[in-house]
Protein backbone atom coordinates (compact mmCIF):
# COMPACT_ATOMS: atom_id res chain seq x y z
CA UNK A 1 0.00 0.00 0.00
CA UNK A 2 1.30 3.27 -1.16
CA UNK A 3 2.04 6.17 1.86
CA UNK A 4 -0.71 8.01 0.81
CA UNK A 5 -3.26 5.23 0.60
CA UNK A 6 -2.18 4.68 4.64
CA UNK A 7 -2.40 8.23 4.91
CA UNK A 8 -5.97 8.41 3.43
CA UNK A 9 -7.09 4.64 5.57
CA UNK A 10 -6.33 6.67 9.11
CA UNK A 11 -8.37 9.42 8.33
CA UNK A 12 -11.12 7.75 7.34
CA UNK A 13 -11.16 5.91 10.40
CA UNK A 14 -10.82 8.88 12.64
CA UNK A 15 -13.54 10.68 10.73
CA UNK A 16 -16.11 7.16 11.50
CA UNK A 17 -14.51 6.99 14.55
CA UNK A 18 -15.94 10.90 15.58
CA UNK A 19 -19.36 10.33 13.85
CA UNK A 20 -19.99 7.28 16.10
CA UNK A 21 -18.73 9.51 19.29
CA UNK A 22 -20.86 12.58 18.64
CA UNK A 23 -23.96 10.48 16.94
CA UNK A 24 -24.03 7.05 18.93
CA UNK A 25 -26.62 7.77 22.05
CA UNK A 26 -24.20 7.59 25.22
CA UNK A 27 -26.12 6.50 28.81
CA UNK A 28 -24.92 8.70 31.39
CA UNK A 29 -22.95 7.45 34.10
CA UNK A 30 -25.07 6.59 37.55
CA UNK A 31 -23.56 8.49 40.24
CA UNK A 32 -26.42 7.59 42.75
CA UNK A 33 -23.29 4.93 44.03
CA UNK A 34 -20.77 8.23 44.61
CA UNK A 35 -23.54 10.21 46.02
CA UNK A 36 -24.45 7.19 49.05
CA UNK A 37 -20.95 6.51 49.24
CA UNK A 38 -19.96 10.22 50.35
CA UNK A 39 -22.97 10.85 52.14
CA UNK A 40 -22.45 7.72 54.17
CA UNK A 41 -18.48 8.68 54.75
CA UNK A 42 -19.57 12.00 55.69
CA UNK A 43 -21.79 10.66 58.31
CA UNK A 44 -19.02 8.08 59.73
CA UNK A 45 -16.29 10.76 59.64
CA UNK A 46 -17.00 14.16 59.03
CA UNK A 47 -20.20 14.61 60.95
CA UNK A 48 -18.83 14.92 64.67
CA UNK A 49 -17.32 18.55 63.25
CA UNK A 50 -19.10 19.84 61.04
CA UNK A 51 -22.76 18.75 61.87
CA UNK A 52 -25.13 15.92 60.46
CA UNK A 53 -26.69 18.39 57.85
CA UNK A 54 -23.14 20.26 57.31
CA UNK A 55 -24.62 23.18 59.40
CA UNK A 56 -21.06 23.67 61.01
CA UNK A 57 -18.94 25.07 58.38
CA UNK A 58 -18.31 28.71 58.96
CA UNK A 59 -18.71 30.56 56.09
CA UNK A 60 -15.03 30.41 53.47
CA UNK A 61 -13.99 31.65 50.05
CA UNK A 62 -13.85 28.02 48.74
CA UNK A 63 -17.70 27.85 49.53
CA UNK A 64 -17.88 30.80 46.32
CA UNK A 65 -15.27 29.40 43.89
CA UNK A 66 -16.14 27.28 41.12
CA UNK A 67 -15.20 23.64 40.71
CA UNK A 68 -14.22 21.51 44.25
CA UNK A 69 -10.34 21.56 44.32
CA UNK A 70 -9.96 23.67 47.62
CA UNK A 71 -12.16 21.02 49.37
CA UNK A 72 -10.97 18.33 47.56
CA UNK A 73 -7.14 19.17 49.25
CA UNK A 74 -8.64 19.78 52.54
CA UNK A 75 -10.25 16.69 52.55
CA UNK A 76 -7.14 15.01 51.25
CA UNK A 77 -4.22 16.68 52.79
CA UNK A 78 -6.11 18.42 56.08
CA UNK A 79 -5.51 21.60 57.56
CA UNK A 80 -3.01 21.07 60.75
CA UNK A 81 -3.57 24.66 62.54
CA UNK A 82 -7.36 23.89 62.86
CA UNK A 83 -7.26 20.37 63.90
CA UNK A 84 -8.59 18.98 60.58
CA UNK A 85 -7.21 15.65 60.24
CA UNK A 86 -5.66 14.33 56.55
CA UNK A 87 -7.89 11.27 54.93
CA UNK A 88 -5.53 10.50 51.96
CA UNK A 89 -4.95 7.70 54.13
CA UNK A 90 -8.75 6.70 54.47
CA UNK A 91 -10.24 7.73 51.33
CA UNK A 92 -9.49 6.76 47.55
CA UNK A 93 -9.11 9.77 45.20
CA UNK A 94 -12.20 9.36 43.96
CA UNK A 95 -13.80 9.20 47.38
CA UNK A 96 -12.57 12.47 48.07
CA UNK A 97 -13.77 14.18 45.16
CA UNK A 98 -17.33 12.84 46.04
CA UNK A 99 -17.04 13.62 49.45
CA UNK A 100 -15.73 17.02 48.18
CA UNK A 101 -18.94 17.48 45.37
CA UNK A 102 -21.44 16.13 48.14
CA UNK A 103 -20.33 18.99 50.78
CA UNK A 104 -20.09 21.63 48.19
CA UNK A 105 -24.01 20.91 46.49
CA UNK A 106 -24.85 20.81 50.58
CA UNK A 107 -23.62 23.89 51.60
CA UNK A 108 -26.77 26.49 52.01
CA UNK A 109 -26.95 29.26 49.49
CA UNK A 110 -27.48 31.43 52.71
CA UNK A 111 -24.44 31.54 54.75
CA UNK A 112 -25.73 33.23 57.34
CA UNK A 113 -27.28 30.05 58.71
CA UNK A 114 -23.74 28.61 59.04
CA UNK A 115 -22.34 27.80 62.65
CA UNK A 116 -18.52 27.46 63.05
CA UNK A 117 -17.31 24.03 63.38
CA UNK A 118 -15.79 22.98 66.88
CA UNK A 119 -11.97 23.54 65.51
CA UNK A 120 -8.51 25.04 66.61
CA UNK A 121 -9.14 27.98 64.53
CA UNK A 122 -12.09 28.99 67.04
CA UNK A 123 -11.38 29.86 70.72
CA UNK A 124 -13.66 28.74 73.21
CA UNK A 125 -14.05 30.96 76.59
CA UNK A 126 -15.38 29.00 79.71
CA UNK A 127 -16.23 31.16 82.50
CA UNK A 128 -11.97 30.83 83.72
CA UNK A 129 -10.40 29.13 80.81
CA UNK A 130 -10.01 29.75 76.98
CA UNK A 131 -9.20 26.98 75.01
CA UNK A 132 -9.71 25.09 71.73
CA UNK A 133 -11.22 21.40 70.31
CA UNK A 134 -8.51 18.92 68.66
CA UNK A 135 -9.85 16.10 67.02
CA UNK A 136 -7.05 13.66 67.77
CA UNK A 137 -8.51 10.22 66.67
CA UNK A 138 -11.66 9.86 64.07
CA UNK A 139 -13.16 6.74 62.65
CA UNK A 140 -14.85 4.63 66.11
CA UNK A 141 -18.03 4.14 66.59
CA UNK A 142 -18.84 3.81 70.39
CA UNK A 143 -15.24 3.97 72.26
CA UNK A 144 -15.29 3.15 75.75
CA UNK A 145 -11.85 3.53 77.51
CA UNK A 146 -8.69 5.14 76.85
CA UNK A 147 -5.63 4.14 78.42
CA UNK A 148 -1.79 6.02 77.53
CA UNK A 149 1.06 3.47 77.34
CA UNK A 150 4.82 5.47 78.50
CA UNK A 151 5.54 5.48 75.06
CA UNK A 152 2.61 7.97 74.26
CA UNK A 153 0.37 5.74 72.12
CA UNK A 154 -3.20 5.00 72.99
CA UNK A 155 -4.96 1.77 73.88
CA UNK A 156 -8.96 2.32 73.20
CA UNK A 157 -12.04 0.10 73.56
CA UNK A 158 -14.58 -0.19 71.47
CA UNK A 159 -18.07 -1.38 72.91
CA UNK A 160 -18.82 -3.89 70.24
CA UNK A 161 -15.67 -5.94 71.78
CA UNK A 162 -12.11 -4.37 69.55
CA UNK A 163 -9.45 -3.40 71.19
CA UNK A 164 -6.79 -0.85 68.95
CA UNK A 165 -3.71 1.01 69.67
CA UNK A 166 -3.45 4.57 68.41
CA UNK A 167 0.24 4.73 67.46
CA UNK A 168 1.46 7.42 65.26
CA UNK A 169 -2.09 9.15 64.14
CA UNK A 170 -3.20 5.92 62.97
CA UNK A 171 -5.46 3.13 64.37
CA UNK A 172 -4.12 -0.38 64.30
CA UNK A 173 -5.99 -3.46 63.49
CA UNK A 174 -7.86 -5.38 66.17
CA UNK A 175 -5.52 -6.43 69.42
CA UNK A 176 -6.09 -10.26 69.99
CA UNK A 177 -6.23 -11.99 72.73
CA UNK A 178 -9.69 -10.41 74.17
CA UNK A 179 -12.22 -13.42 75.98
CA UNK A 180 -15.72 -13.50 74.85
CA UNK A 181 -17.97 -10.48 75.52
CA UNK A 182 -21.40 -9.81 75.70
CA UNK A 183 -21.00 -6.53 73.77
CA UNK A 184 -25.58 -6.60 73.10
CA UNK A 185 -26.93 -3.37 74.26
CA UNK A 186 -24.99 -1.76 77.22
CA UNK A 187 -22.85 -4.03 77.79
CA UNK A 188 -19.58 -5.25 75.77
CA UNK A 189 -15.47 -3.77 75.97
CA UNK A 190 -15.49 -1.19 78.27
CA UNK A 191 -13.03 0.81 80.65
CA UNK A 192 -8.82 0.17 80.14
CA UNK A 193 -6.42 1.36 82.96
CA UNK A 194 -2.78 0.63 83.41
CA UNK A 195 -1.46 -1.24 86.56
CA UNK A 196 0.39 2.20 88.35
CA UNK A 197 3.63 0.09 88.43
CA UNK A 198 2.94 -1.07 84.60
CA UNK A 199 6.79 0.43 83.29
CA UNK A 200 7.89 -2.83 86.16
CA UNK A 201 5.12 -5.50 85.27
CA UNK A 202 3.30 -4.82 82.13
CA UNK A 203 -0.45 -5.01 83.51
CA UNK A 204 -3.20 -4.13 82.08
CA UNK A 205 -6.77 -3.96 83.41
CA UNK A 206 -10.25 -4.32 81.30
CA UNK A 207 -13.60 -4.15 82.48
CA UNK A 208 -15.91 -6.33 80.11
CA UNK A 209 -19.79 -7.71 79.88
CA UNK A 210 -18.09 -11.66 80.33
CA UNK A 211 -20.53 -13.75 78.11
CA UNK A 212 -21.57 -17.09 79.72
CA UNK A 213 -21.35 -19.29 76.60
CA UNK A 214 -22.86 -21.94 78.38
CA UNK A 215 -26.38 -20.34 78.69
CA UNK A 216 -28.98 -20.70 75.80
CA UNK A 217 -29.55 -17.01 75.62
CA UNK A 218 -26.80 -14.27 75.84
CA UNK A 219 -26.42 -13.99 79.90
CA UNK A 220 -23.62 -12.33 81.60
CA UNK A 221 -22.53 -10.18 84.75
CA UNK A 222 -19.48 -7.82 84.80
CA UNK A 223 -15.69 -9.17 85.00
CA UNK A 224 -12.56 -7.82 85.16
CA UNK A 225 -9.10 -9.27 83.03
CA UNK A 226 -5.79 -7.96 82.92
CA UNK A 227 -3.08 -9.16 80.80
CA UNK A 228 0.12 -7.77 78.91
CA UNK A 229 0.44 -6.72 75.69
CA UNK A 230 3.02 -8.42 73.25
CA UNK A 231 2.63 -6.37 69.94
CA UNK A 232 -1.06 -6.98 68.79
CA UNK A 233 -1.49 -9.45 71.29
CA UNK A 234 -2.77 -10.23 75.05
CA UNK A 235 -1.06 -12.78 76.64
CA UNK A 236 -0.61 -13.35 80.08
CA UNK A 237 -4.23 -13.28 80.71
CA UNK A 238 -6.02 -13.27 83.61
CA UNK A 239 -9.60 -13.01 84.86
CA UNK A 240 -9.55 -11.51 88.37
CA UNK A 241 -13.29 -11.12 88.71
CA UNK A 242 -16.43 -12.30 87.04
CA UNK A 243 -19.67 -10.78 88.94
CA UNK A 244 -22.40 -12.30 90.30
CA UNK A 245 -25.42 -13.76 88.96
CA UNK A 246 -25.20 -13.61 85.75
CA UNK A 247 -28.48 -12.35 83.85
CA UNK A 248 -29.73 -11.74 80.08
CA UNK A 249 -30.60 -8.02 80.79
CA UNK A 250 -28.39 -6.02 78.91
CA UNK A 251 -27.77 -2.69 80.76
CA UNK A 252 -26.66 -1.55 83.95
CA UNK A 253 -23.02 -2.82 83.88
CA UNK A 254 -21.31 0.21 85.45
CA UNK A 255 -18.04 -0.21 84.97
CA UNK A 256 -14.82 2.54 85.46
CA UNK A 257 -11.71 1.11 87.15
CA UNK A 258 -9.47 3.25 89.37
CA UNK A 259 -6.14 2.41 91.69
CA UNK A 260 -5.81 4.05 95.12
CA UNK A 261 -2.21 3.78 94.95
CA UNK A 262 -1.89 1.22 97.52
CA UNK A 263 -2.26 -1.78 95.37
CA UNK A 264 -5.92 -1.97 95.22
CA UNK A 265 -8.35 -1.86 92.58
CA UNK A 266 -11.97 0.01 92.48
CA UNK A 267 -14.84 -0.86 90.23
CA UNK A 268 -18.64 -0.45 90.60
CA UNK A 269 -21.49 -3.16 89.10
CA UNK A 270 -24.81 -1.39 88.43
CA UNK A 271 -27.78 -3.03 89.41
CA UNK A 272 -28.26 -4.60 86.41
CA UNK A 273 -32.11 -3.64 85.54
CA UNK A 274 -33.27 -5.60 89.06
CA UNK A 275 -33.21 -3.03 91.20
CA UNK A 276 -35.50 -4.42 94.13
CA UNK A 277 -33.11 -7.99 93.95
CA UNK A 278 -29.70 -6.71 94.23
CA UNK A 279 -28.25 -3.56 95.68
CA UNK A 280 -29.81 -3.27 98.97
CA UNK A 281 -28.50 -7.06 99.48
CA UNK A 282 -24.99 -8.50 100.54
CA UNK A 283 -24.92 -11.89 98.67
CA UNK A 284 -24.18 -10.81 95.08
CA UNK A 285 -22.50 -8.60 93.42
CA UNK A 286 -24.56 -6.04 91.32
CA UNK A 287 -24.99 -2.35 92.77
CA UNK A 288 -22.02 -2.60 94.44
CA UNK A 289 -18.53 -0.64 94.63
CA UNK A 290 -15.76 -3.83 94.51
CA UNK A 291 -12.05 -3.39 96.01
CA UNK A 292 -9.40 -5.94 95.33
CA UNK A 293 -5.87 -6.20 95.47
CA UNK A 294 -4.20 -6.33 92.09
CA UNK A 295 -4.22 -9.62 91.75
CA UNK A 296 -8.12 -10.27 92.28
CA UNK A 297 -7.48 -11.35 96.21
CA UNK A 298 -9.81 -9.95 98.63
CA UNK A 299 -7.64 -6.95 101.11
CA UNK A 300 -7.99 -8.04 104.15
CA UNK A 301 -9.96 -5.16 105.96
CA UNK A 302 -12.46 -4.91 103.36
CA UNK A 303 -15.51 -3.72 105.48
CA UNK A 304 -18.05 -7.15 104.50
CA UNK A 305 -14.73 -9.74 105.08
CA UNK A 306 -15.85 -11.29 108.15
CA UNK A 307 -20.09 -10.75 107.70
CA UNK A 308 -21.60 -14.04 107.16
CA UNK A 309 -23.72 -14.37 103.54
CA UNK A 310 -21.81 -11.07 102.26
CA UNK A 311 -19.41 -10.84 99.23
CA UNK A 312 -16.14 -10.50 100.07
CA UNK A 313 -14.84 -7.96 97.37
CA UNK A 314 -17.76 -5.07 98.52
CA UNK A 315 -16.67 -1.62 99.59
CA UNK A 316 -19.75 0.04 99.29
CA UNK A 317 -23.42 -0.51 98.55
CA UNK A 318 -27.42 0.79 97.27
CA UNK A 319 -26.00 1.57 93.58
CA UNK A 320 -27.95 2.10 90.44
CA UNK A 321 -25.17 2.29 88.13
CA UNK A 322 -21.93 3.45 88.46
CA UNK A 323 -20.28 5.82 85.73
CA UNK A 324 -17.23 7.32 87.14
CA UNK A 325 -14.77 6.33 89.59
CA UNK A 326 -12.03 8.28 90.67
CA UNK A 327 -9.78 9.34 93.29
CA UNK A 328 -9.19 13.01 94.39
CA UNK A 329 -5.18 13.69 93.61
CA UNK A 330 -4.96 16.07 96.61
CA UNK A 331 -7.30 13.89 99.28
CA UNK A 332 -6.87 10.59 98.13
CA UNK A 333 -10.39 10.35 98.63
CA UNK A 334 -12.69 7.77 95.94
CA UNK A 335 -15.37 9.55 94.09
CA UNK A 336 -18.55 8.23 91.75
CA UNK A 337 -20.76 9.95 89.18
CA UNK A 338 -24.03 7.21 88.94
CA UNK A 339 -26.47 7.74 86.87
CA UNK A 340 -30.16 8.00 88.56
CA UNK A 341 -33.83 7.00 87.04
CA UNK A 342 -35.31 10.10 85.65
CA UNK A 343 -33.31 12.90 87.80
CA UNK A 344 -31.43 11.97 90.48
CA UNK A 345 -28.42 11.19 88.81
CA UNK A 346 -25.94 11.36 91.66
CA UNK A 347 -21.77 12.12 92.97
CA UNK A 348 -20.96 10.38 95.64
CA UNK A 349 -17.82 10.32 98.16
CA UNK A 350 -16.97 6.30 98.63
CA UNK A 351 -16.39 5.21 102.09
CA UNK A 352 -16.11 1.73 103.26
CA UNK A 353 -19.26 -0.69 103.90
CA UNK A 354 -21.98 2.75 103.62
CA UNK A 355 -25.15 1.92 102.50
CA UNK A 356 -25.45 4.78 99.56
CA UNK A 357 -29.53 3.92 99.57
CA UNK A 358 -30.68 2.87 96.23
CA UNK A 359 -33.73 1.98 95.39
CA UNK A 360 -34.67 2.70 98.95
CA UNK A 361 -34.02 6.31 98.43
CA UNK A 362 -33.52 8.55 95.01
CA UNK A 363 -34.11 12.29 93.98
CA UNK A 364 -35.37 10.23 91.07
CA UNK A 365 -38.66 9.29 89.77
CA UNK A 366 -39.65 6.03 87.35
CA UNK A 367 -38.93 6.88 83.25
CA UNK A 368 -42.90 6.22 82.96
CA UNK A 369 -43.22 9.22 85.34
CA UNK A 370 -44.19 7.06 88.26
CA UNK A 371 -43.06 7.32 91.73
CA UNK A 372 -40.08 5.13 92.49
CA UNK A 373 -39.86 5.79 95.95
CA UNK A 374 -41.73 8.87 98.32
CA UNK A 375 -38.33 9.52 99.87
CA UNK A 376 -34.48 10.96 99.61
CA UNK A 377 -33.36 10.70 103.07
CA UNK A 378 -33.62 7.94 105.52
CA UNK A 379 -31.39 7.00 108.45
CA UNK A 380 -28.47 4.81 107.76
CA UNK A 381 -28.71 5.98 104.02
CA UNK A 382 -26.01 8.11 102.35
CA UNK A 383 -26.95 11.39 101.09
CA UNK A 384 -24.94 12.22 97.15
CA UNK A 385 -22.49 15.13 97.65
CA UNK A 386 -24.48 16.12 94.93
CA UNK A 387 -27.73 15.06 92.58
CA UNK A 388 -28.24 16.59 89.07
CA UNK A 389 -32.29 16.59 88.20
CA UNK A 390 -33.25 17.08 85.36
CA UNK A 391 -30.89 14.14 84.57
CA UNK A 392 -27.23 15.04 82.47
CA UNK A 393 -26.43 11.41 82.22
CA UNK A 394 -22.93 11.61 83.47
CA UNK A 395 -20.46 9.31 82.09
CA UNK A 396 -16.35 9.26 82.53
CA UNK A 397 -14.61 11.36 85.23
CA UNK A 398 -11.42 12.48 85.94
CA UNK A 399 -9.95 15.27 88.20
CA UNK A 400 -7.93 17.97 86.32
CA UNK A 401 -4.64 17.73 87.38
CA UNK A 402 -0.72 18.98 86.32
CA UNK A 403 -0.25 22.70 85.18
CA UNK A 404 -2.08 22.67 81.58
CA UNK A 405 -5.42 23.99 83.15
CA UNK A 406 -4.24 26.39 85.82
CA UNK A 407 -8.07 27.85 86.40
CA UNK A 408 -9.23 23.99 86.31
CA UNK A 409 -7.10 22.67 88.37
CA UNK A 410 -8.51 19.99 90.83
CA UNK A 411 -11.80 20.34 88.92
CA UNK A 412 -13.98 17.59 88.48
CA UNK A 413 -14.80 16.85 84.73
CA UNK A 414 -17.47 14.36 83.38
CA UNK A 415 -18.99 14.26 79.95
CA UNK A 416 -23.41 13.94 79.60
CA UNK A 417 -24.29 11.06 77.51
CA UNK A 418 -27.86 12.58 76.69
CA UNK A 419 -27.26 16.18 77.23
CA UNK A 420 -24.02 15.87 74.95
CA UNK A 421 -21.77 18.65 77.03
CA UNK A 422 -18.68 18.12 79.44
CA UNK A 423 -19.29 19.11 83.18
CA UNK A 424 -17.13 20.83 85.11
CA UNK A 425 -17.68 20.48 89.12
CA UNK A 426 -15.66 22.76 91.57
CA UNK A 427 -15.04 20.91 94.85
CA UNK A 428 -14.53 22.68 97.81
CA UNK A 429 -14.35 20.90 101.62
CA UNK A 430 -15.69 18.38 99.21
CA UNK A 431 -19.01 19.83 98.91
CA UNK A 432 -20.40 21.21 94.96
CA UNK A 433 -19.25 25.22 95.10
CA UNK A 434 -19.96 25.55 91.25
CA UNK A 435 -20.46 23.80 87.95
CA UNK A 436 -20.44 25.28 83.91
CA UNK A 437 -21.66 23.12 81.36
CA UNK A 438 -18.55 23.27 78.42
CA UNK A 439 -19.34 22.35 74.38
CA UNK A 440 -23.06 22.40 74.54
CA UNK A 441 -24.30 19.70 71.84
CA UNK A 442 -20.62 18.19 70.85
CA UNK A 443 -22.26 14.34 70.83
CA UNK A 444 -22.59 11.66 73.35
CA UNK A 445 -19.82 11.84 76.14
CA UNK A 446 -18.62 8.27 76.92
CA UNK A 447 -15.78 9.13 78.97
CA UNK A 448 -13.56 11.57 80.03
CA UNK A 449 -9.32 11.07 81.04
CA UNK A 450 -6.18 13.05 82.06
CA UNK A 451 -2.93 12.04 79.20
CA UNK A 452 -0.02 11.70 80.49
CA UNK A 453 0.74 14.80 77.77
CA UNK A 454 -0.88 16.79 80.70
CA UNK A 455 -4.50 17.14 77.92
CA UNK A 456 -7.50 16.70 78.98
CA UNK A 457 -8.85 13.72 76.62
CA UNK A 458 -12.81 12.45 75.92
CA UNK A 459 -14.68 10.30 74.30
CA UNK A 460 -17.80 10.61 71.95
CA UNK A 461 -20.09 7.94 70.32
CA UNK A 462 -21.79 7.54 67.06
CA UNK A 463 -20.06 8.32 65.18
CA UNK A 464 -17.32 8.11 68.00
CA UNK A 465 -14.28 10.49 67.85
CA UNK A 466 -11.77 11.53 70.39
CA UNK A 467 -10.57 14.87 71.06
CA UNK A 468 -9.10 16.51 73.72
CA UNK A 469 -8.59 20.57 75.09
CA UNK A 470 -5.95 22.58 74.23
CA UNK A 471 -5.70 25.41 76.68
CA UNK A 472 -5.00 28.97 75.62
CA UNK A 473 -2.78 31.30 78.13
CA UNK A 474 -4.98 34.03 80.20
Amino acid sequence: MKPSHIITAVLLTTVILFAAYILIPVKPADNAGGKITAAANYQKLCSGCHGANLEKFAAKAWMEEEGTSSAFNSIKFGIENIGMPAFQKTFTNREIKELAVYVKQGIPADRGTLLPALTADRIIESEVQKFTLDTVVTGLSVPWGMAFLPNGDMLISERAGDLYIFSGGNLSAPVEGLPAIMAIGQGGLLDIALHPDYNTNGWIYFSYSYLDEGSARPTGNTAIMRARLDGLRLVDQQVIFKGEPATDRNYHFGCKIAFDGKGHIFFGIGDRGQHFDFPQKLDNHNGKIHRLNDDGSIPADNPFINSPGALASIYSYGHRNPQGTCFDPLTGELWVSEHGPRGGDELNLIKPGLNYGWPVISYGINYDGTILTHISEKEGMEQPVFQWTPSIGPCGMTFVTGDRYPNWKNNIFLGSLPLKHLERVEIENNQVIHREQLLEGIGRVRNMVMGRDGFIYFAIETPGYILRLIPIEQ
